[in-house]
């Protein structure tokens, strides 16, 4: 079996859980990294046992390099995105896709035209959980579903959005909580629920309103096309980082999802369904165990020919969540930044 080289661009916190993937991986090799930090990407060569490269235009025309995993800001996932498959560059990137709906779009064109495929990074569908409620809801074994609700209360301090340079502006960031920590669970309601008729919410700064531009807090009612009801709560400004909580109710029992175990309550008692797996891909708690899966599923992908499902085409559609959100609220208190952003 060739391997297929790949690199990665950005070092960050997050890369470090590719690079993992990577290498327990037959058939996949780590070639090289780019960061725009000199020392951080010195840093993570050393330990990974890779090259660095300046500059990432210079991964582009590398026959060695196969797959290129996005691991930066946000804002810059759209270029580097798009440039990676003009290319012919196979690209898994991070999410969020893009920091806008429009540069969403415009990176699924890109890998419409590219002979690489797109993925991209919503790991928690592949948690086993996950994975379990979205086969009850397949099998219809516990009849319709009738709605469902998400609640995610965490906490990320001032010091957290200072020292990123990125992070909390509309610009760079793309919004708060909903498009950097909650994106994930929104992506899971509409991974359950289908398609989307109707979104009302409302998105405040509770609590570094004088550090941020963004939201820390949000709330969104959500009808999905067969009539079942989501209820979404989601905030950055709890004093610490609560488990997830997921609640789906159908006609004969409630799945619930608490510290990443899920239960089944059904005739006045509940049942233990599944566990958390261990994390040990050298992620936080948070991030879940499925990066090293979806990973692993992306490549094997590329090895047999198929299109990968978690493609740009479904990695936009959190993002046209969010954008709902934001559009539903009171746009009179959004900076004008935002009111940008909410016209595309």
């Amino acid at each position: 079996m060739t391997a297929l080289g790949a690199a990665i661009i950005g070092c960050g916190a997050i890369a470090p859980l590719h690079a993992n993937a990577i290498a327990a991986m037959e058939g996949a090799r780590l070639v090289a990294a780019a960061d725009s930090n000199d020392a951080q990407a010195a840093a993570f060569s050393t330990l990974y046992g890779c090259e660095t490269v300046p500059d990432y235009h210079e991964l582009l025309e590398r026959k060695d390099i196969d797959v290129v995993h996005l691991c930066t800001p946000h804002y810059l996932h759209a270029q580097m995105a798009i440039d990676c498959l003009n290319a012919g560059k196979h690209v898994l990137t991070e999410k969020p896709l893009a920091v806008d709906v429009a540069a969403a779009r415009r990176i699924t064109e890109a890998a419409d035209r590219s002979k690489g495929q797109l993925g991209v990074v919503f790991q928690n569908r592949y948690n086993e959980p996950s994975q379990k409620i979205r086969q009850i809801i397949v099998s219809g074994e516990l009849g319709p579903l009738l709605c469902m609700k998400a609640v995610v209360t965490w906490h990320r301090s001032e010091q957290y959005y200072t020292e990123s340079g990125w992070r909390g502006k509309w610009a760079t960031e793309g919004g708060g909580v909903l498009i950097n920590q909650t994106i994930h669970t929104l992506d899971l309601l509409q991974w359950f629920g289908g398609e989307i008729t109707s979104v009302k919410g409302k998105v405040s700064t509770d609590v570094l309103d004088d550090v941020i531009e963004v939201e820390d807090s949000a709330h969104a009612c959500i009808t999905f096309a067969d009539g079942v009801k989501g209820l979404f709560y989601g905030t950055n400004a709890y004093p610490v980082n609560s488990p997830v909580e997921l609640e789906l109710v159908f006609e004969q029992g409630t799945l619930l999802q608490r510290r990443d175990c899920l239960y089944l309550w059904q005739d006045g008692r509940e049942k233990l369904l599944c566990e958390p797996g261990t994390v040990t891909n050298g992620g936080k708690s948070y991030w879940g165990t499925g990066h090293q899966l979806l990973i692993k599923d992306f490549y094997q992908h590329l090895r047999d020919g198929r299109k990968f499902w978690l493609d740009g085409r479904e990695g936009i559609k959190a993002l046209e969540i969010i954008a709902d959100i934001y559009r539903s609220s009171d746009s009179r208190k959004l900076p004008v930044t935002a009111a940008a952003i909410l016209s595309n």
